[in-house]
């Protein structure tokens, strides 16, 4: 059985004295939670949250990294270096990578290569713009998304990786997919994995999830968890999502 997840993405936000008071009181809250929780503070943050988690049963991940190992990038940062760092995620090809920064395909896959070789967890994400399920082409747009990992990896989709699903249309909107949709590409998303492999691996669901509709988006079968913006800057909505996953 997968172990649900629940991964807070802090986007730019916060600061060193914010972060520690929203950790603190996270780490508190944590009694009756079941399920694996990290969160993915800024780059600047990192230390600072990987030392307040160090014995709190919390991970902690990156939001995005290069793809390349080293050299001159001035401003990237390395899969090796969040790794030595502490890392244990690392989020790849977010819809704002992709839509703000012009992170193609092809760049989020050697992203997704780069984290795995140094032996980070990359949660890749995937997903479609309203104008493209109001096209009726959302399948096709995961699998290309999708298939552009697995084609670097030679076809054999690594068994840690986590897939973390987000229509576009409903991040940051209020908008949220009804569990039917969010169900529907989350199974459709599975099946485009070996058989062999598909069955462990965990598909988040991430768009506007609240506690308010948590319980609901985490019954269906293939939605192992959420990767959560807003609402995990709000310890207590944080924590009502991760005891929703059970």
């Amino acid at each position: 059985m997968r172990k649900k997840l629940v991964a807070g993405n802090w986007k730019m936000n916060g600061s060193l004295a914010q972060n520690q008071v929203l950790l603190e009181s996270v780490k508190q809250g944590m009694v009756g939670v079941s399920c694996d929780v990290a969160v993915f503070p800024s780059f600047p943050h990192l230390l600072s949250a990987l030392e307040s988690l160090r014995d709190g049963g919390i991970a902690v991940g990156a939001q995005t990294l290069s793809e390349y190992p080293e050299g001159a990038y001035t401003g990237e940062v390395s899969a090796g270096m969040l790794r030595e760092l502490g890392c244990a995620y690392v989020l790849v090809g977010h819809s704002e990578r992709r839509s703000l920064f012009g992170e193609s395909d092809s760049v989020v896959a050697a992203k997704f290569a780069a984290a795995l070789k140094a032996g980070l967890v990359p949660v890749l994400c995937f997903g479609e713009t309203l104008a493209e399920r109001n096209a009726g082409v959302t399948l096709e747009v995961v699998r290309r998304q999708i298939f552009a990992a697995l084609e670097q990896l030679g076809g054999a989709w690594p068994g840690s990786a986590v897939l973390a699903y987000e229509p576009v249309w409903a991040i940051g909107t209020g908008l949220t997919a009804t569990p039917q949709q969010a169900q529907e590409v989350h199974a459709f998303a599975r099946s485009l994995l070996a058989p062999g492999v598909a069955a462990g691996v965990r598909i988040l669901y991430g768009g506007s999830v609240k506690p308010q509709n948590a319980v609901d988006l985490f019954a269906q079968p293939d939605i192992d968890g959420g990767l959560i913006g807003g609402a995990s800057l709000q310890a207590e909505d944080f924590l009502g999502i991760c005891r929703a996953a059970v």
